[in-house]
């Protein structure tokens, strides 16, 4: 059963992400201070992580809300390379191998405007 919505976040209309295509950026604030949270949509499913990349805390994006690299299949950090599976966070290439993205709760249903992409946070990121 969903969580109430009143907690949730609305991201985006659900049409507004596109399989391997731009993702989407929420800024947030987490114990360390101002932080982003991005979603993007891959396989049909959407998904959300801190924009933190688990190498160096740099956002990965190289354009914003330009996550995936050229073939649309990887997240790919701008800065050092590492390549991340969108549906799990997982390294599997790059000076990071085998660490993940740090995951935030994603939804997709229908709301009162359309069918649209939800975050539902946890007490350790929040939105801004």
């Amino acid at each position: 059963m969903s969580e109430p919505l009143q907690d949730a976040v609305r991201v985006c209309a659900a049409d507004e992400l596109v399989d391997g295509g731009a993702g989407v950026r929420i800024g947030a604030t987490e114990a360390s201070g101002d932080a982003v949270v991005f979603f993007v949509r891959y396989d049909g499913r959407p998904y959300g992580y801190l924009n933190r990349c688990a190498h160096v805390p740099m956002e990965l994006d190289w354009n914003e809300g330009q996550f995936f690299e050229s073939s649309g299949l990887y997240l790919m950090c701008a800065t050092h390379g590492a390549i991340y599976e969108p549906d799990t966070g997982k390294c599997v290439g790059g000076p990071c191998r085998g660490a993940r993205l740090r995951p935030v709760k994603v939804e997709e249903r229908d709301a009162p405007e359309g069918r649209a992409i939800f975050w539902l946070p946890d007490e350790a990121l929040r939105p801004a």
